[in-house]
């Protein structure tokens, strides 16, 4: 009999497991299009609420714009040990243009806080006077992996 322990859990995500893991700290990768046509990649924090993604970008992020340009993305939160992603295509919305004080201010303190713990409040507050924008992600299509075996389709 061989010890299979170390692969872990295999297998998609169920529900619980994607809330849990997408209210950890995980730096998600957001995969859009320039004005050029050409692909754009950009590491940031992330908020999982509702059933979308919200994103925060300061005034002058170009993937923001981009995003504005052409509302197709996608994104990916991964980890190493235990294997865990989530991956999907996406439509942005943007919810606010870059603006003070507006309703990315909960999203950026929620996200302040669970990046950096109790230095995120030191972070975010001398920064609030910078207009930001409010971006959401609604899925077209996500799915979920977690542990070390390849899923049944590529056996």
């Amino acid at each position: 009999m061989t010890d299979e322990s170390w692969r872990g859990k295999v297998g998609a995500l169920d529900d619980e497991a994607i809330e849990a893991f997408l209210e950890e700290p995980q730096i998600a990768r957001l995969a859009c299009l320039d004005l050029e046509g050409w692909p754009y990649a950009v590491p940031m924090w992330h908020e999982w609420r509702d059933g979308a993604f919200w994103l925060v970008a300061r005034q002058k992020s170009a993937w923001a714009r981009f995003l504005q340009n052409d509302e197709r993305c996608a994104l990916t939160i991964d980890e190493s040990g235990a294997q865990r992603k989530v991956t999907g295509q996406f439509r942005a919305v943007i919810v606010e243009e870059p603006n003070v004080g507006g309703a990315w201010v909960p999203v950026a303190e929620r996200m302040s806080v669970r990046y950096l713990g109790e230095n995120g409040v030191k972070y975010l507050e001398p920064t609030l006077d910078k207009p930001r924008w409010l971006i959401r992600l609604d899925p077209v299509k996500m799915q979920t992996w977690q542990g070390n075996d390849w899923a049944g389709r590529y056996k």
